[in-house]
């Protein structure tokens, strides 16, 4: 079966790809492992450079890159800008402090030498989603170059032009062939990949369901993964809070990359003394949110990626009511064309435990109202999710933020801000959330060999 780059907001097959078959997937395994035996030796000076040169290229074509992006997966074009200027930074990072990050360690014992190595494992596996076509590979890509690896890209299918351009801009930049390589292949193949002993361990950010796959058939062949999965990530207001920063972050947060971000607010849990006016606040920024054209700069908001999610999300909402939720806001959509993969800016309320969808992640514009009536009980609510990826909370009360750091259960918190990445910090998340960290040093020695070095005389 073909791959197809099909427009979100238009429906419209841009182009389509024959998936590589078993003899060009052989082919690519094998130059991998040729050119892991020399890029291994190469120096941190080297590969420094060539994340630089990545640097400057992303830049230098940054709004054909963005375009790209937005044609591809509908994402809104001021965003795909920011998230080609992120691309740069975390390769300039990389290039900058990778050499510090990789230095042995040494640590005193009776041995005349004692330290620790970091030393390259060879092929990486790289599955990656659709949602930040670039973003969520140079996080991946930048550390694990940078640590002498090399690396095979499984993008999502519905982004195979940013896949082979991301694999074009690297050979551009000098890394040598075979060092990182796209492969256009369907989401059976990557069973036997794992399978592969050339390819040393993997990674995937994507669904629950995904993660489940890649761990079990690498667990078979004990090698490393690392999973960032899905997230409902809560987003808590105290009376406390400045109500109008809360509700204009909380709005940009849920609405983000149109609402496709496994990190974007979710689940809203408000106090009852600020409930009301936080409600109110949401409901008229989802009013005057600008749906459109992903395009057009002045566009907020797009489409959704392929009309599956589109139909997976009405199907969640229909799901939810039909178990009692209420609808507090729904947007009409009044656009040219209906076409596109489009879907209304929807606030949800009385979506109590037993409803089905109080457990699910849902994956655009549409937002969970919660009122409670203490911090305890946010801190509950929030943890009563099979997720732990991020979370969101709001106080200007020194006790309330030293309890919501200490008590929610996720890999990132933010207290006073929008929860994003960031190439110097850790990401990743606890419990079906995945597990492992991307970014900051802790991302870059998920896939060494940490090797206690001893000598005597």
């Amino acid at each position: 079966m073909a791959i197809a780059s099909v427009n979100p907001t238009t429906a419209e097959v841009l182009k389509t790809f024959s998936p590589l078959g078993a003899e060009e997937v052989e082919k690519a395994i094998a130059q991998a492992a040729m050119a892991f035996e020399t890029y291994r030796l190469t120096s941190f000076e080297q590969r420094g450079q060539w994340l630089g040169n990545t640097a400057n290229l992303l830049q230098q074509q940054r709004e054909a890159l963005a375009r790209l992006m937005t044609l591809e997966m509908g994402k809104p074009i001021t965003e795909a800008r920011a998230e080609i200027d992120k691309c740069a930074w975390v390769c300039r990072y990389y290039a900058e402090q990778g050499a510090t990050f990789l230095q042995p360690e040494f640590i005193p014992t009776e041995a005349s030498y004692s330290a620790i190595h970091y030393q390259p494992l060879g092929i990486i596996l790289a599955v990656m989603p659709w949602n930040f076509p670039f973003w969520q590979v140079f996080r991946f890509a930048a550390p694990a170059l940078m640590a002498g690896n090399v690396a095979l890209l499984k993008h999502a299918s519905n982004v195979p032009q940013c896949a082979l351009a991301i694999a074009h801009l690297l050979s551009e930049a000098g890394f040598p062939e075979g060092v990182f390589q796209t492969l256009l292949i369907p989401g059976s193949a990557v069973a036997d990949l794992v399978a592969d002993p050339r390819i040393k361990a993997a990674t995937l950010t994507g669904s629950e369901a995904a993660g489940k796959s890649l761990a079990q058939a690498a667990g078979q062949h004990l090698k490393k993964t690392v999973l960032e999965l899905g997230g409902s990530d809560p987003f808590i207001v105290m009376p406390s809070a400045n109500i109008s920063q809360a509700i204009a972050t909380a709005v940009q947060a849920r609405m983000i990359n149109n609402g496709q971000s496994c990190i974007a607010a979710k689940r809203f849990i408000v106090h009852e003394a600020v409930y009301d006016t936080f409600a109110e606040g949401m409901k008229a920024a989802f009013e005057s949110w600008v749906i459109g054209d992903p395009l057009a700069p002045t566009t907020q908001l797009g489409p959704l990626a392929t009309a599956a999610i589109r139909d997976e999300l009405h199907a969640q909402v229909a799901l939810a009511l039909s178990h009692g939720a209420k609808v507090f806001y729904r947007r009409s959509l009044d656009l040219p064309t209906q076409q596109g993969y489009f879907f209304a800016p929807t606030i949800l309320t009385e979506v109590t435990p037993d409803n089905p969808v109080f457990t699910q992640e849902l994956f655009g514009p549409v937002a969970v109202l919660f009122r409670v009536s203490s911090l305890t009980a946010a801190i509950q609510l929030a943890n009563a999710t099979p997720f732990g990826l991020g979370a969101s909370a709001w106080t200007q009360r020194e006790e309330e933020a030293a309890l919501l750091v200490r008590d929610l259960e996720a890999g990132v918190v933010f207290i006073n801000g929008m929860v994003k990445s960031d190439p110097r910090l850790p990401f990743g998340g606890m419990k079906t959330s995945g597990y492992g960290r991307e970014l900051g040093r802790a991302g870059l020695l998920e896939f060494v060999n940490i090797k206690t070095v001893c000598r005597w005389g």
